[in-house]
């Protein structure tokens, strides 16, 4: 998700919801468990949809996976 948002050149804030009590209350809030999470305005998107995050940017479709593996499997 980051070497996504970051190869298409979007900015972000990673928020730790194990280090970051009030990052895990927003996800509560939200009625999410899951990670990762990526606000854009008022939507949210929840998980690896690629697809769904680059419509709501207004940066296309991916044609393929990001070069850089997203950290969560290292």
């Amino acid at each position: 998700m980051k070497g996504f948002l970051s190869e298409n050149g979007i900015t972000y804030v990673e928020r730790d919801v194990v280090e970051d009590a009030v990052a895990m209350h927003e996800l509560e809030e939200l009625g999410v468990m899951a990670t990762p999470v990526v606000r854009v305005g008022e939507d949210v998107v929840v998980g690896f949809n690629l697809a769904r995050l680059a419509a709501l940017l207004g940066i296309g479709e991916p044609s393929t996976p990001p070069s850089r593996p997203c950290g969560c499997c290292e």
